[in-house]
């Protein structure tokens, strides 16, 4: 097992991977060795696959072990309990210590990590039951429940709602009320089980996707939270609206998913002519 052969002495907020994927002495993050294998193998194969500059890399590597130190620091202890507040907190805390372009090359690489890692809200969208999409007036809605005991409802967007009554139709599950809305399949025959689907099952199936389109551009779940978020602010919407929709406590939480001041950069960086 690659996390627990690989512990070794060292700081209890770090764990090593040496010798894995030609990345000797590189440390992963207790948080990340803790997730398992699969979570410790992906951290470093988001450092040899996806950041070909090596200042770049090394750079990227020291900010998020930062990121990960702060994390244990105030006591969050599984991956799966970081969330975009999280991540807010800690960048504000670090625009008081270095200037602005660090802080954006932090954020930058903290984001990236996560998109690669998959792991995210997505766990209250797979711990769905089918009663927890229902009928309210005229429309459907959706019922999510979050970390905390809270409950986030919202009215499903058209075409949500035209897949999941398509996919609750297929499956035949529409009376299956407490039985888990999104569920696993035995293998890839097709076939689905009456146990709900897992953060991974939901990576798993966003990599396959992706393949088949042929894109290159890396995807999870995180990427389509971003994305929609984004869509929405573009199309004229609020952030504060955004926020709710999102579920978010602080707006500075909701920023970090927005990617339209990314077009906003590249446009001003296409008026330089030489």
């Amino acid at each position: 097992m690659i996390a627990r052969r690989c512990l070794g002495q060292v700081p209890a907020d770090q764990r090593p991977l040496t010798g894995v994927a030609g990345r000797a002495g590189m440390l992963v993050p207790r948080v990340i060795a803790e997730a398992g294998d699969q979570a410790a193998r992906r951290f470093l194969e988001f450092f040899a696959a996806t950041i070909r500059n090596k200042n770049r890399r090394m750079a990227y590597y020291r900010a998020v072990v930062r990121f990960f130190a702060w994390c244990d620091k105030h006591k969050i202890g599984e991956i799966a309990d970081i969330e975009p507040l999280h991540v807010a907190a800690y960048i504000e805390a670090l625009g008081k210590d270095f200037e602005k372009p660090t802080v954006k090359q932090h954020l930058a690489a903290i984001r990236m990590l996560f998109d690669w890692l998959a792991f995210a809200r997505i766990g209250a969208v797979v711990a769905m039951r089918v009663e927890d999409y229902y009928p309210k007036g005229k429309r459907w809605w959706v019922r999510l429940h979050e970390k905390g005991g809270k409950r986030h409802e919202m009215p499903a967007h058209h075409t949500l709602e035209a897949y999941l009554d398509a996919y609750i139709e297929a499956a035949g599950i529409r009376d299956g009320d407490k039985s888990p809305l999104f569920r696993s399949a035995v293998g890839r025959t097709g076939t689905l089980t009456a146990t709900a689907m897992n953060r991974v099952d939901a990576w798993r199936m966003i990599q396959r996707r992706a393949a088949e389109l042929g894109t290159r551009a890396r995807m999870g779940c995180h990427t389509f939270r971003a994305t929609g978020i984004t869509a929405y602010l573009e199309a004229g919407g609020t952030l504060e609206n955004a926020q709710a929709m999102a579920a978010h406590e602080s707006p500075r939480t909701t920023k970090l998913y927005d990617r339209t001041g990314d077009e906003i950069t590249l446009d001003e960086v296409e008026r330089i002519t030489i």
